[in-house]
């Protein structure tokens, strides 16, 4: 029963999202079929929106294979979900408690501190858990103790990451009634904070003139499908034909099999563009009554692709700076004696393509650009740097990728190696936390005391 609850129902993301938006149909105590055609609509965004990043993901793992080839690199590919995969074996049950008490104290947080966000990203709460559940066991923590401290830990990054990218997303949205959760944030909010100070958001990608000869790469699909086709293909004729007819394409062309991968991407663009019209459609309205009842002006903190929609040329561009920064990093790395970092595709579309949204909102085109390469270099250095970390737990030729979980990972490790008692090391962590909110808190009541001056 535990098992059902934990890792099939609360564990699944389209769920857990679903009986959110159920909830608040509920609690407005809407029509009956009003509740079911909501609830299904969240659900279905989400699975369109898997389906999408499905499509996507295996085109890039074609692409990975090819580009290993075409290069002769061996190295660490960061991806959560191979790592997440290893650590259930030993760490399943903690993962599956810190999981369950962290989103119970996202939701406490959410209703008694200025900082009202629910985490709705349920892979990447179950990503961060897990983590969590690895570092303190590692620094020697057992039991309910353990727990207890990592779903603290848990919930606070649930209303604080949110809440710290809020001032940008609504730059992105032009409203307050979305936040994103997801954990790269750190690399979001270095892109949007390094953007303000070198770009300039009046020149948006978005208003990059096309000539009417090549106006039809105003079409999002189509300028997705060139730019990944040409980058299909490129590598392909630095990989050869053997390998590819061989070993990928299983006897087909090595040039149509290029062109239809990167036609078989841009598909998966367009499918996740959909399910994100869908579940914000549907999602936003519904939460309503969760915000209304249990947490007032509460906000549905979102995936990252729920930001895509705002800047299409952003996505493309944040997508390929990220990429081509963690081609870079990947030569670098070796040279200061860490492991190299293979510069997933998976990774660098999803939060490079993000960052360039971002970026793009506080600084424009030159923002894009910029925020794009800060996160494509902290995705290759930060699991560089803890992979060490869970090394020694045999965690090998794989890390967590994106930049909340380096962060977060080498904080955490770090401290519980330098402080040996697990008592100690709790109250540094939650006094750090009570810190943190604390601040914010008074940065916050001195934001809205000026208001009222201004009013």
């Amino acid at each position: 029963m535990v098992d059902l609850l934990m890792n099939d129902l609360l564990g699944t993301p389209e769920i857990l999202v679903g009986l959110f938006a159920f909830i608040g149909l509920l609690i407005q105590r809407k029509a009956a079929s009003d509740v079911v055609s909501g609830t299904l609509k969240t659900i279905l965004g989400f699975v369109i929106l898997g389906a999408g990043a499905a499509v996507i993901t295996g085109s890039l793992d074609q692409f990975s294979a090819m580009f290993n080839q075409a290069f002769n690199v061996d190295g660490v590919i960061p991806n959560n979900e191979a790592i997440v995969a290893v650590a259930q074996d030993a760490f399943g049950a903690e993962t599956a408690m810190i999981m369950l008490f962290g989103m119970i104290v996202n939701i406490i947080l959410a209703r008694i501190t200025p900082f009202r966000y629910i985490f709705l990203t349920g892979h990447h709460i179950m990503f961060m858990a897990c983590m969590i559940a690895v570092i303190l066991t590692t620094g020697g923590m057992t039991g309910v103790p353990m727990v207890a401290l990592g779903s603290i830990i848990l919930g606070s990054l649930m209303v604080l990451l949110p809440a710290m990218l809020q001032p940008y997303t609504r730059e992105i949205t032009q409203s307050d009634d979305i936040a994103v959760g997801h954990f790269g944030s750190f690399g979001y909010f270095v892109s949007g904070f390094l953007a303000k100070r070198i770009g300039d958001k009046s020149k948006s990608t978005e208003d990059i003139k096309v000539p009417k000869s090549l106006g039809f790469l105003r079409d999002t699909t189509v300028s997705v499908s060139l730019t990944m086709v040409i980058l299909f293909v490129v590598v392909a004729l630095f990989t050869g034909p053997a390998f590819i007819e061989s070993e990928v394409s299983e006897g087909q062309n090595f040039l149509i099999f290029a062109l239809m991968q990167g036609l078989t991407f841009a598909a998966g663009v367009y499918i996740i563009l959909a399910g994100v019209r869908m579940l914000l459609g549907e999602i936003v309205p519904a939460f309503k009554g969760i915000a209304d009842k249990i947490v007032p002006n509460a906000k549905p903190a979102l995936d990252a692709p729920a930001v895509f929609p705002f800047a299409n040329n952003a996505v493309i561009i944040g997508f390929l700076f990220s990429f081509i920064a963690g081609l870079g990093s990947m030569f670098i790395l070796p040279l200061l004696g860490l492991a190299v970092i293979v510069p997933g595709l998976v990774p660098h579309f999803f939060t490079g393509a993000a960052a360039g949204v971002f970026g793009n909102a506080t600084g424009g085109r030159v923002g894009a650009i910029v925020g794009a390469v800060a996160n494509g270099v902290m995705i290759s250095f930060l699991p560089a740097l803890l992979l060490p970390l869970l090394g020694d737990l045999g965690f090998q030729n794989t890390t967590f990728g994106d930049a909340d979980f380096g962060v977060i990972g080498l904080a955490l490790g770090n401290l519980i190696m330098l402080v040996q008692s697990q008592w100690l090391y709790s109250l540094i962590i939650l006094a750090v936390l009570a810190g943190i909110f604390l601040l914010s808190w008074n940065r916050n009541k001195g934001k809205k005391n000026e208001e009222e001056k201004a009013a």
